[in-house]
């Protein structure tokens, strides 16, 4: 015998200690439990009624064939029904509890020597009623355990069983072969289906951790577009901070040292800014898909709405489009989101809606703008499509990082409406400022 085999062995009693000698629920020592003891009130109307004819036979059998009176049949009789039915909550002391039953009625079923005048009896403990107390046992055991524990209890069930029923007369040996084979297959029967509950949770489990993961990604790769867009945004507010800058000293009569340092000052960080935004941007777009033209393009605003509602009427789309208010300056991420969020309204009515009319309304208010995008009911099915859209979410972002208010939703006529509220204060034009930098030539 090898030093690990002699390990082995020696562990054993600890490992069917740990596994045995438990009051737990869960005797797997597993947070949780499995989903389909949801059912367990619908389970129990079932097994109440199996218990109650397990308990009828079984008083019948203890008390008139074993000779143990009617009061002792009904213990007995009542320990295997309620065994058969705590099961289901409390698997292993119901095993035990099914076990001590057919340790305590042997001495009876030795004495009372069954024979052919009951021939559907068998030999105790595996008679009708014993094996069918035991293998409900077992498989409902079968059903909350892991397979290690099953093997150990269906090993001492056999041995146990064959030990009680060494006392007792067996008609044949085919009995045995029988009641070996009726609890063998009902142990394997109850492991298999736990075995496809546990895969099918672990797989329902995989899904949820890929969908989350996916999702986050998608955020993650539309926060990535929308930086990429406002980088050029902030480009040009750092081109303007850099050219004041140097402007400064010649718009004053005779500078200070003092002056000519903190202007100098200003525009070297400026300059500093925009060379770490360049190093930004390269990273961002190392693995940009658009082409190179089309990423140093000037970023588009509201005054651009036109031409998208002019490629949707192109496609054969209903469009409308109305701008309610005086329109004034607003800021390039203003600008730009609510540009954005017009185009990715259309793209899915146009998707999703085919056949629908659609309406475009901007409102100008003091506070900000308002873009809602309406959309009728479709005249017809819209096409299948392939993979996760990221539409909703990057208005959203682009809503949450103005400050604004996004709302999205069926109207009452089976359209849908996209709604976004971007706040935009009153932009302050500085005094003497000098044109800007063109920003796509400074992204570059």
């Amino acid at each position: 015998m090898t030093k690990r085999t002699a390990r082995a062995l020696r562990a054993w009693p600890g490992i069917l200690r740990k596994d045995l000698l438990t009051l737990a629920a869960d005797p797997n020592g597993q947070a949780g439990r499995p989903r389909w003891l949801e059912w367990r009130p619908v389970i129990m109307v079932p097994l109440v009624m199996l218990a109650v004819a397990v308990l009828i036979v079984g008083t019948n059998q203890y008390a008139f064939e074993f000779g143990m009176g009617i009061q002792l049949g009904i213990l007995f009789a009542g320990i295997q029904s309620v065994a058969f039915v705590a099961a289901l909550y409390r698997p292993v002391p119901a095993w035990w509890a099914s076990m001590i039953g057919t340790v305590m009625v042997t001495p009876f079923a030795a004495n009372a020597g069954l024979g052919d005048p009951y021939p559907w009896s068998g030999a105790y403990p595996w008679s009708g009623v014993g094996i069918a107390m035991q293998a409900g046992v077992l498989f409902l055991l079968a059903l909350r355990v892991r397979p290690r524990i099953v093997a150990e209890t269906l090993t001492i069930t056999l041995l146990l069983g064959l030990a009680c029923g060494a006392s007792t007369p067996w008609r044949s040996a085919n009995d045995i072969r029988l009641a070996i084979a009726a609890l063998v297959l009902t142990a394997v029967v109850g492991g298999a289906l736990r075995g496809l509950v546990v895969v099918r949770t672990k797989l329902v489990v995989q899904e949820e951790l890929t969908a989350e993961e996916r999702s986050r990604r998608t955020l993650l790769e539309e926060r990535n577009r929308i930086a990429r867009e406002l980088h050029d945004v902030v480009a040009h507010h750092m081109s303007v901070i850099s050219i004041q800058a140097q402007v400064v000293p010649h718009l004053v009569e005779n500078p200070s040292d003092e002056l000519r340092e903190n202007a100098e000052g200003i525009r070297r960080n400026a300059v500093d800014a925009l060379t770490e935004l360049r190093r930004v941007l390269g990273v961002l777009r190392s693995e940009d898909p658009l082409p190179q033209a089309a990423r140093h393009a000037p970023q588009p605003t509201l005054d651009r709405v036109d031409e998208l509602v002019g490629n949707a009427r192109g496609a054969g789309v209903e469009v409308t489009a109305e701008t309610i208010g005086e329109p004034r300056p607003l800021s390039p991420g203003v600008e730009l989101s609510a540009f954005r969020i017009v185009q990715e309204a259309l793209s899915n009515a146009m998707r999703h809606a085919p056949g629908a009319r659609v309406r475009v309304e901007i409102r100008h208010r003091a506070s900000g703008v308002t873009v809602r995008i309406t959309n009728t009911a479709p005249d017809r099915p819209a096409p299948p499509t392939t993979g996760a859209g990221h539409g909703l979410l990057g208005m959203r972002e682009r809503a949450a990082m103005l400050g604004g208010e996004l709302a999205t939703g069926p109207t009452p006529d089976g359209g849908y409406e996209v709604t976004a509220i971007l706040p935009a204060p009153p932009i302050a034009e500085p005094a003497g400022s000098a044109a800007p930098a063109d920003p796509a030539e400074d992204s570059r």
